[in-house]
Protein backbone atom coordinates (compact mmCIF):
# COMPACT_ATOMS: atom_id res chain seq x y z
CA UNK A 1 0.00 0.00 0.00
CA UNK A 2 0.92 3.61 -0.65
CA UNK A 3 1.83 5.14 2.58
CA UNK A 4 -0.45 8.05 3.52
CA UNK A 5 1.09 11.09 5.29
CA UNK A 6 -0.91 13.80 6.71
CA UNK A 7 0.32 17.53 7.60
CA UNK A 8 -0.85 18.90 10.82
CA UNK A 9 -0.09 21.97 13.30
CA UNK A 10 -1.38 25.44 14.26
CA UNK A 11 -2.95 27.74 12.13
CA UNK A 12 -0.90 29.72 9.28
CA UNK A 13 2.64 27.66 10.30
CA UNK A 14 2.89 26.50 6.02
CA UNK A 15 0.87 23.15 5.88
CA UNK A 16 -0.70 24.33 2.21
CA UNK A 17 2.77 25.29 1.08
CA UNK A 18 4.31 22.41 1.93
CA UNK A 19 1.47 20.45 0.10
CA UNK A 20 2.37 22.27 -2.76
CA UNK A 21 6.08 21.35 -2.75
CA UNK A 22 5.28 17.89 -2.20
CA UNK A 23 2.67 17.58 -4.60
CA UNK A 24 4.60 19.77 -7.26
CA UNK A 25 1.16 21.70 -7.68
CA UNK A 26 -0.44 24.96 -6.96
CA UNK A 27 -3.89 22.83 -6.08
CA UNK A 28 -3.90 23.93 -2.40
CA UNK A 29 -4.76 27.75 -1.48
CA UNK A 30 -2.13 29.70 0.26
CA UNK A 31 -2.38 33.16 1.37
CA UNK A 32 -0.81 34.75 4.94
CA UNK A 33 -3.98 34.36 6.37
CA UNK A 34 -4.83 32.04 8.90
CA UNK A 35 -7.28 29.19 9.18
CA UNK A 36 -7.41 29.26 5.19
CA UNK A 37 -7.51 25.79 4.72
CA UNK A 38 -10.80 23.98 6.43
CA UNK A 39 -10.92 20.31 4.44
CA UNK A 40 -9.19 17.65 4.20
CA UNK A 41 -7.25 17.82 0.99
CA UNK A 42 -5.47 14.79 -0.90
CA UNK A 43 -2.83 15.12 -3.35
CA UNK A 44 -0.25 12.20 -4.51
CA UNK A 45 3.49 12.81 -4.65
CA UNK A 46 6.61 11.22 -5.62
CA UNK A 47 10.08 11.23 -3.97
CA UNK A 48 12.12 9.21 -6.52
CA UNK A 49 10.36 6.16 -7.45
CA UNK A 50 8.46 6.12 -4.07
CA UNK A 51 4.44 6.99 -4.84
CA UNK A 52 2.74 8.23 -1.09
CA UNK A 53 -0.43 10.28 -0.48
CA UNK A 54 -0.13 14.09 1.60
CA UNK A 55 -3.24 15.24 3.26
CA UNK A 56 -3.24 19.27 3.79
CA UNK A 57 -5.43 19.92 7.01
CA UNK A 58 -6.53 22.81 8.91
CA UNK A 59 -4.62 24.20 11.81
CA UNK A 60 -5.20 23.08 15.41
CA UNK A 61 -4.76 25.36 17.85
CA UNK A 62 -6.63 23.87 20.81
CA UNK A 63 -9.08 26.90 21.59
CA UNK A 64 -11.52 26.13 18.70
CA UNK A 65 -15.16 27.67 18.78
CA UNK A 66 -17.76 27.81 16.06
CA UNK A 67 -16.59 26.82 12.57
CA UNK A 68 -12.63 26.74 13.95
CA UNK A 69 -14.11 23.41 16.10
CA UNK A 70 -15.30 21.44 13.17
CA UNK A 71 -12.43 21.98 10.97
CA UNK A 72 -10.07 20.83 13.85
CA UNK A 73 -12.47 17.87 13.77
CA UNK A 74 -11.54 17.05 10.22
CA UNK A 75 -7.54 17.63 11.08
CA UNK A 76 -8.30 14.69 13.59
CA UNK A 77 -9.85 12.49 11.09
CA UNK A 78 -6.72 12.88 8.73
CA UNK A 79 -4.93 12.09 12.12
CA UNK A 80 -6.27 8.35 12.21
CA UNK A 81 -6.19 8.05 8.55
CA UNK A 82 -2.01 8.52 7.85
CA UNK A 83 0.29 6.19 8.26
CA UNK A 84 2.46 9.15 9.79
CA UNK A 85 2.24 12.29 10.65
CA UNK A 86 4.68 15.76 10.09
CA UNK A 87 4.22 17.58 13.14
CA UNK A 88 4.74 21.11 11.26
CA UNK A 89 5.74 23.99 13.57
CA UNK A 90 6.85 27.65 13.03
CA UNK A 91 10.60 28.22 13.59
CA UNK A 92 10.30 31.95 13.83
CA UNK A 93 7.25 31.85 16.64
CA UNK A 94 9.17 29.23 18.35
CA UNK A 95 7.12 27.06 20.68
CA UNK A 96 3.82 27.28 21.58
CA UNK A 97 1.17 26.15 24.04
CA UNK A 98 -0.74 24.83 21.11
CA UNK A 99 2.34 23.15 19.92
CA UNK A 100 2.97 21.35 22.98
CA UNK A 101 -0.90 20.32 23.29
CA UNK A 102 -1.46 18.71 19.98
CA UNK A 103 2.76 16.74 20.40
CA UNK A 104 0.53 15.05 23.51
CA UNK A 105 -2.65 13.96 21.29
CA UNK A 106 -0.32 12.48 19.21
CA UNK A 107 1.50 10.56 21.75
CA UNK A 108 -1.58 9.49 22.91
CA UNK A 109 -2.68 7.93 19.80
CA UNK A 110 0.31 6.30 19.57
CA UNK A 111 0.65 7.88 15.53
CA UNK A 112 3.95 8.09 14.24
CA UNK A 113 5.00 11.55 13.79
CA UNK A 114 7.73 14.28 13.09
CA UNK A 115 8.56 17.30 13.93
CA UNK A 116 9.12 20.10 10.91
CA UNK A 117 10.34 23.21 12.02
CA UNK A 118 9.06 25.31 9.05
CA UNK A 119 10.40 28.69 8.02
CA UNK A 120 14.04 28.75 9.02
CA UNK A 121 15.17 30.74 5.62
CA UNK A 122 17.08 34.19 6.52
CA UNK A 123 17.24 32.98 10.46
CA UNK A 124 20.03 30.88 12.80
CA UNK A 125 18.39 27.44 11.54
CA UNK A 126 20.29 25.90 14.78
CA UNK A 127 19.16 28.62 17.29
CA UNK A 128 15.27 28.82 15.83
CA UNK A 129 15.23 24.71 16.04
CA UNK A 130 16.75 24.64 20.15
CA UNK A 131 13.52 25.63 21.43
CA UNK A 132 11.51 22.49 20.12
CA UNK A 133 13.94 20.08 21.75
CA UNK A 134 11.80 20.14 24.67
CA UNK A 135 8.81 18.91 22.64
CA UNK A 136 11.39 15.34 23.35
CA UNK A 137 10.72 14.45 19.31
CA UNK A 138 13.38 11.71 18.28
CA UNK A 139 12.55 12.80 14.47
CA UNK A 140 13.31 16.82 13.55
CA UNK A 141 13.66 18.51 10.35
CA UNK A 142 14.41 22.14 9.53
CA UNK A 143 13.04 23.57 6.42
CA UNK A 144 11.74 26.48 4.63
CA UNK A 145 8.59 25.09 2.32
CA UNK A 146 7.58 28.31 0.54
CA UNK A 147 11.35 27.73 -1.29
CA UNK A 148 11.93 23.91 -1.01
CA UNK A 149 15.00 24.30 1.01
CA UNK A 150 15.41 20.65 2.98
CA UNK A 151 11.83 19.44 1.44
CA UNK A 152 13.08 16.97 -0.92
CA UNK A 153 15.79 14.90 2.44
CA UNK A 154 13.10 14.97 4.90
CA UNK A 155 10.77 13.62 2.62
CA UNK A 156 13.10 10.81 1.55
CA UNK A 157 14.00 10.28 5.25
CA UNK A 158 10.43 9.77 6.54
CA UNK A 159 9.74 7.10 3.61
CA UNK A 160 13.29 4.36 4.91
CA UNK A 161 10.34 3.85 7.80
CA UNK A 162 8.11 1.88 5.11
CA UNK A 163 9.51 -0.93 3.04
CA UNK A 164 9.83 -0.07 -0.67
CA UNK A 165 8.58 -3.86 -1.49
CA UNK A 166 5.45 -2.84 0.16
CA UNK A 167 4.77 0.32 -1.89
CA UNK A 168 3.34 -0.80 -5.26
CA UNK A 169 1.59 2.00 -7.71
CA UNK A 170 -1.77 2.79 -7.21
CA UNK A 171 -4.15 2.76 -10.30
CA UNK A 172 -7.03 3.09 -8.14
CA UNK A 173 -10.03 5.47 -9.74
CA UNK A 174 -8.45 5.67 -13.20
CA UNK A 175 -11.72 6.09 -15.05
CA UNK A 176 -13.80 7.97 -12.46
CA UNK A 177 -16.88 9.87 -12.77
CA UNK A 178 -15.76 13.77 -12.25
CA UNK A 179 -18.70 15.49 -10.42
CA UNK A 180 -18.87 18.87 -9.23
CA UNK A 181 -21.26 20.40 -6.93
CA UNK A 182 -21.68 24.45 -7.67
CA UNK A 183 -23.79 27.25 -6.45
CA UNK A 184 -23.94 30.19 -4.80
CA UNK A 185 -22.79 30.33 -1.13
CA UNK A 186 -24.91 29.03 1.68
CA UNK A 187 -27.05 26.88 -0.42
CA UNK A 188 -25.80 23.12 1.07
CA UNK A 189 -23.65 22.06 -1.77
CA UNK A 190 -21.30 20.80 1.53
CA UNK A 191 -24.03 19.15 3.19
CA UNK A 192 -24.79 17.61 0.02
CA UNK A 193 -21.51 16.22 -0.55
CA UNK A 194 -21.71 14.91 2.52
CA UNK A 195 -24.99 13.08 1.88
CA UNK A 196 -23.79 11.39 -1.08
CA UNK A 197 -20.64 10.14 0.48
CA UNK A 198 -22.45 8.80 3.60
CA UNK A 199 -19.98 10.32 5.95
CA UNK A 200 -18.97 13.88 7.50
CA UNK A 201 -16.31 14.52 4.64
CA UNK A 202 -15.99 17.92 4.63
CA UNK A 203 -17.30 20.84 6.95
CA UNK A 204 -20.44 22.41 7.27
CA UNK A 205 -21.13 25.44 9.03
CA UNK A 206 -24.43 27.61 9.09
CA UNK A 207 -21.99 30.41 7.65
CA UNK A 208 -21.59 31.97 3.60
CA UNK A 209 -18.25 30.97 2.63
CA UNK A 210 -17.28 28.06 4.48
CA UNK A 211 -15.77 26.10 1.57
CA UNK A 212 -12.80 28.01 0.00
CA UNK A 213 -11.00 25.53 -1.65
CA UNK A 214 -12.42 23.08 -4.24
CA UNK A 215 -11.83 19.44 -2.59
CA UNK A 216 -11.56 16.08 -4.59
CA UNK A 217 -12.86 13.29 -3.31
CA UNK A 218 -12.56 9.38 -4.66
CA UNK A 219 -14.74 7.31 -3.88
CA UNK A 220 -16.94 4.17 -4.82
CA UNK A 221 -20.63 3.36 -5.31
CA UNK A 222 -21.71 0.07 -6.41
CA UNK A 223 -19.25 -0.67 -9.18
CA UNK A 224 -18.63 2.76 -10.37
CA UNK A 225 -15.92 5.09 -9.26
CA UNK A 226 -17.12 8.47 -9.12
CA UNK A 227 -14.56 11.68 -8.11
CA UNK A 228 -16.79 14.20 -5.84
CA UNK A 229 -15.89 18.09 -5.77
CA UNK A 230 -17.08 20.35 -3.50
CA UNK A 231 -16.24 23.87 -4.72
CA UNK A 232 -16.18 27.17 -2.86
CA UNK A 233 -19.68 28.99 -3.64
CA UNK A 234 -19.76 31.44 -6.19
CA UNK A 235 -21.07 35.11 -5.37
CA UNK A 236 -21.75 38.51 -7.61
CA UNK A 237 -18.71 40.15 -8.70
CA UNK A 238 -19.41 43.80 -6.72
CA UNK A 239 -19.53 41.12 -3.41
CA UNK A 240 -16.72 39.76 -3.74
CA UNK A 241 -13.84 41.96 -1.08
CA UNK A 242 -11.14 39.68 0.06
CA UNK A 243 -8.57 38.41 -2.34
CA UNK A 244 -8.84 34.74 -0.99
CA UNK A 245 -12.43 34.34 -2.28
CA UNK A 246 -11.45 35.51 -5.59
CA UNK A 247 -9.20 32.34 -5.53
CA UNK A 248 -11.54 30.51 -4.31
CA UNK A 249 -13.97 31.29 -7.47
CA UNK A 250 -10.99 30.78 -9.79
CA UNK A 251 -10.91 27.48 -8.00
CA UNK A 252 -14.52 26.83 -8.61
CA UNK A 253 -14.34 27.80 -12.57
CA UNK A 254 -11.55 24.97 -12.49
CA UNK A 255 -13.41 22.16 -11.32
CA UNK A 256 -16.37 23.06 -13.28
CA UNK A 257 -13.74 22.75 -16.29
CA UNK A 258 -12.61 20.09 -14.78
CA UNK A 259 -15.73 17.58 -14.24
CA UNK A 260 -17.73 15.85 -16.38
CA UNK A 261 -21.23 16.29 -14.42
CA UNK A 262 -21.79 19.55 -12.80
CA UNK A 263 -24.29 19.47 -10.29
CA UNK A 264 -25.73 22.85 -9.77
CA UNK A 265 -27.36 23.42 -6.37
CA UNK A 266 -30.09 26.11 -6.27
CA UNK A 267 -31.92 26.96 -3.13
CA UNK A 268 -35.50 26.53 -2.86
CA UNK A 269 -36.20 29.54 -0.28
CA UNK A 270 -34.59 31.97 -2.28
CA UNK A 271 -35.99 31.26 -6.12
CA UNK A 272 -34.31 31.46 -9.24
CA UNK A 273 -31.79 34.65 -8.94
CA UNK A 274 -29.73 35.84 -11.47
CA UNK A 275 -26.75 34.63 -10.06
CA UNK A 276 -27.49 31.05 -10.85
CA UNK A 277 -28.71 32.03 -14.36
CA UNK A 278 -25.17 33.13 -14.24
CA UNK A 279 -23.31 29.93 -13.09
CA UNK A 280 -25.86 27.79 -15.61
CA UNK A 281 -24.73 29.98 -18.63
CA UNK A 282 -21.08 29.17 -17.59
CA UNK A 283 -21.41 25.82 -17.15
CA UNK A 284 -23.45 25.50 -20.52
CA UNK A 285 -20.46 27.52 -22.31
CA UNK A 286 -17.90 24.62 -20.66
CA UNK A 287 -19.58 22.36 -22.46
CA UNK A 288 -20.07 19.62 -19.22
CA UNK A 289 -23.39 17.56 -18.42
CA UNK A 290 -25.90 19.31 -16.11
CA UNK A 291 -28.17 18.30 -13.65
CA UNK A 292 -30.17 20.90 -11.50
CA UNK A 293 -30.66 20.40 -7.55
CA UNK A 294 -33.55 22.45 -5.63
CA UNK A 295 -32.19 21.90 -2.31
CA UNK A 296 -34.15 23.02 1.42
CA UNK A 297 -37.48 21.75 -0.53
CA UNK A 298 -38.91 20.32 2.61
CA UNK A 299 -39.68 23.82 4.11
CA UNK A 300 -41.28 25.19 1.26
CA UNK A 301 -44.92 26.04 1.21
CA UNK A 302 -47.38 24.19 -1.35
CA UNK A 303 -48.23 27.07 -3.48
CA UNK A 304 -44.67 28.05 -3.83
CA UNK A 305 -43.74 24.41 -5.05
CA UNK A 306 -46.02 25.34 -8.14
CA UNK A 307 -44.69 28.70 -8.50
CA UNK A 308 -40.89 27.32 -8.43
CA UNK A 309 -41.46 24.77 -10.85
CA UNK A 310 -43.30 27.15 -13.55
CA UNK A 311 -40.19 29.45 -12.96
CA UNK A 312 -38.06 26.73 -13.57
CA UNK A 313 -39.91 25.84 -16.72
CA UNK A 314 -40.21 29.95 -18.16
CA UNK A 315 -36.06 30.80 -16.82
CA UNK A 316 -34.26 27.22 -18.05
CA UNK A 317 -36.23 26.76 -21.23
CA UNK A 318 -32.33 27.09 -22.61
CA UNK A 319 -31.34 23.66 -20.64
CA UNK A 320 -34.46 21.81 -21.03
CA UNK A 321 -32.15 18.40 -21.27
CA UNK A 322 -31.00 19.06 -17.76
CA UNK A 323 -32.91 16.56 -15.18
CA UNK A 324 -34.13 18.77 -12.16
CA UNK A 325 -34.44 17.01 -9.05
CA UNK A 326 -36.13 18.69 -5.87
CA UNK A 327 -34.39 17.90 -2.93
CA UNK A 328 -33.30 17.69 0.71
CA UNK A 329 -29.83 17.48 1.70
CA UNK A 330 -30.08 18.05 5.09
CA UNK A 331 -31.87 15.07 5.58
CA UNK A 332 -31.48 13.04 2.34
CA UNK A 333 -34.91 13.08 0.53
CA UNK A 334 -34.19 12.96 -3.30
CA UNK A 335 -30.38 12.61 -2.87
CA UNK A 336 -30.40 9.01 -4.03
CA UNK A 337 -31.64 9.97 -7.32
CA UNK A 338 -29.60 12.27 -8.25
CA UNK A 339 -26.86 9.37 -9.29
CA UNK A 340 -29.15 8.22 -11.82
CA UNK A 341 -29.43 11.36 -13.81
CA UNK A 342 -25.32 11.84 -13.13
CA UNK A 343 -24.88 8.34 -14.73
CA UNK A 344 -27.13 9.52 -17.38
CA UNK A 345 -25.48 12.65 -18.41
CA UNK A 346 -21.63 11.09 -18.44
CA UNK A 347 -22.83 8.20 -20.70
CA UNK A 348 -24.67 11.13 -23.07
CA UNK A 349 -21.65 12.80 -22.95
CA UNK A 350 -18.94 10.32 -23.05
CA UNK A 351 -20.78 7.96 -25.73
CA UNK A 352 -18.91 7.03 -29.65
CA UNK A 353 -21.18 8.21 -32.01
CA UNK A 354 -20.65 7.04 -35.58
CA UNK A 355 -20.37 8.66 -38.99
CA UNK A 356 -22.80 6.68 -40.82
CA UNK A 357 -25.67 7.10 -37.74
CA UNK A 358 -24.64 10.88 -37.89
CA UNK A 359 -25.16 11.29 -41.44
CA UNK A 360 -28.30 9.24 -41.73
CA UNK A 361 -29.17 11.45 -38.71
CA UNK A 362 -28.59 15.06 -40.51
CA UNK A 363 -30.17 13.70 -44.19
CA UNK A 364 -33.73 13.24 -42.57
CA UNK A 365 -33.37 16.57 -40.48
CA UNK A 366 -32.72 18.05 -43.88
CA UNK A 367 -35.66 16.15 -45.74
CA UNK A 368 -37.87 17.51 -43.24
CA UNK A 369 -36.79 20.91 -42.59
CA UNK A 370 -33.97 22.31 -45.60
CA UNK A 371 -31.57 24.63 -44.80
CA UNK A 372 -32.49 28.32 -46.21
CA UNK A 373 -31.51 30.24 -49.30
CA UNK A 374 -28.90 32.13 -49.62
CA UNK A 375 -28.38 34.60 -52.37
CA UNK A 376 -30.30 32.65 -54.58
CA UNK A 377 -28.36 29.55 -53.65
CA UNK A 378 -29.32 26.56 -51.29
CA UNK A 379 -27.20 25.77 -48.78
CA UNK A 380 -26.36 21.84 -48.74
CA UNK A 381 -25.13 19.87 -45.97
CA UNK A 382 -23.77 16.43 -47.40
CA UNK A 383 -22.60 14.85 -44.22
CA UNK A 384 -21.70 14.50 -40.42
CA UNK A 385 -19.08 12.89 -38.31
CA UNK A 386 -18.18 13.15 -34.70
CA UNK A 387 -15.16 16.01 -33.73
CA UNK A 388 -15.10 15.21 -29.81
CA UNK A 389 -16.30 14.18 -26.94
CA UNK A 390 -17.64 16.23 -23.61
CA UNK A 391 -19.33 17.53 -24.80
CA UNK A 392 -20.29 15.90 -28.14
CA UNK A 393 -19.17 17.46 -31.21
CA UNK A 394 -20.68 16.68 -34.14
CA UNK A 395 -19.13 17.95 -37.65
CA UNK A 396 -21.32 18.61 -40.91
CA UNK A 397 -19.98 19.66 -43.84
CA UNK A 398 -21.15 20.91 -46.67
CA UNK A 399 -21.16 24.35 -49.14
CA UNK A 400 -21.85 27.99 -47.83
CA UNK A 401 -21.86 26.72 -44.02
CA UNK A 402 -21.09 29.68 -42.68
CA UNK A 403 -23.77 31.61 -43.46
CA UNK A 404 -26.16 29.00 -41.62
CA UNK A 405 -28.31 31.00 -39.17
CA UNK A 406 -28.23 30.65 -35.35
CA UNK A 407 -32.30 29.27 -35.44
CA UNK A 408 -31.13 26.07 -38.16
CA UNK A 409 -28.06 25.31 -35.90
CA UNK A 410 -30.48 24.66 -32.98
CA UNK A 411 -32.87 23.43 -34.70
CA UNK A 412 -30.29 20.26 -35.77
CA UNK A 413 -28.80 20.40 -32.19
CA UNK A 414 -32.32 19.23 -31.47
CA UNK A 415 -32.94 16.72 -33.33
CA UNK A 416 -29.43 15.04 -32.46
CA UNK A 417 -30.60 15.27 -29.03
CA UNK A 418 -33.44 13.77 -29.34
CA UNK A 419 -32.48 10.54 -32.25
CA UNK A 420 -29.74 10.04 -30.26
CA UNK A 421 -31.11 10.16 -26.95
CA UNK A 422 -28.62 12.32 -25.14
CA UNK A 423 -29.93 13.25 -21.55
CA UNK A 424 -27.95 15.94 -19.11
CA UNK A 425 -25.37 17.27 -21.68
CA UNK A 426 -25.36 20.01 -24.37
CA UNK A 427 -24.47 19.06 -28.20
CA UNK A 428 -21.54 21.36 -30.19
CA UNK A 429 -22.08 21.19 -33.77
CA UNK A 430 -19.76 22.74 -36.27
CA UNK A 431 -19.55 23.41 -39.78
CA UNK A 432 -17.00 22.93 -42.33
CA UNK A 433 -17.44 24.36 -46.12
CA UNK A 434 -15.80 21.82 -48.15
CA UNK A 435 -12.63 23.05 -50.49
CA UNK A 436 -13.07 23.44 -54.02
CA UNK A 437 -10.40 21.89 -55.37
CA UNK A 438 -10.37 23.89 -58.84
CA UNK A 439 -10.82 26.99 -57.54
CA UNK A 440 -7.20 28.73 -57.67
CA UNK A 441 -7.28 26.71 -61.39
CA UNK A 442 -7.25 27.91 -64.18
CA UNK A 443 -7.78 26.39 -67.80
CA UNK A 444 -5.37 26.90 -70.40
CA UNK A 445 -7.22 26.60 -73.68
CA UNK A 446 -5.34 25.24 -76.43
CA UNK A 447 -4.80 27.34 -79.91
CA UNK A 448 -7.59 25.50 -81.54
CA UNK A 449 -9.84 26.25 -78.61
CA UNK A 450 -8.61 30.35 -78.95
CA UNK A 451 -9.24 30.29 -82.29
CA UNK A 452 -12.94 28.79 -82.23
CA UNK A 453 -13.70 30.80 -79.00
CA UNK A 454 -13.01 34.05 -81.28
CA UNK A 455 -15.33 32.85 -84.45
CA UNK A 456 -17.40 31.89 -81.65
CA UNK A 457 -17.64 35.48 -80.28
CA UNK A 458 -17.82 37.00 -83.58
CA UNK A 459 -21.07 35.11 -84.46
CA UNK A 460 -22.96 36.45 -81.48
CA UNK A 461 -21.96 39.77 -81.86
CA UNK A 462 -23.02 39.65 -85.86
CA UNK A 463 -26.06 38.64 -84.63
CA UNK A 464 -26.56 41.08 -81.76
CA UNK A 465 -26.29 43.75 -84.77
CA UNK A 466 -28.30 42.12 -86.91
CA UNK A 467 -31.23 42.06 -84.26
CA UNK A 468 -30.90 46.25 -83.80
Amino acid sequence: MIPVIALVGRPNVGKSTLFNQLTRSRDALVANLPGLTRDRKYGEARSGDRPFVVIDTGGISGDEHGIDSEMAEQSLVAIEESDAVLFMVDAREGLNPADQSLALHLRQRNKSFHLVVNKIDGIDADVAMSDFYALGVESMFGIAASHGRGVRAMIADVLQSFPAEEVEEDEAFPNSTRVAVVGRPNVGKSTLVNRLLGEDRVVVYDEPGTTRDSIYIDYQRGDRDYTLIDTAGVRRRKNVKQTVEKFSIVKTLKAIDDAHVVVLVMDAHEGIVDQDMHLLGHCIEAGRGLVLAVNKWDGVEPDQRDWIKSELGRRLSFADYADTHFISALHGTGVGHLYKSIDAAFESATRKLSTNALTRILEGAVFDHAPPMVNGRRIKLRYAHAGGQNPPLIVIHGNQTGKVPNSYQRYLEKIYRRELKLVGTPVRIEFRTSDNPYSEKRNKLTQRQVQRKRRMMAHVKKNKKKKK
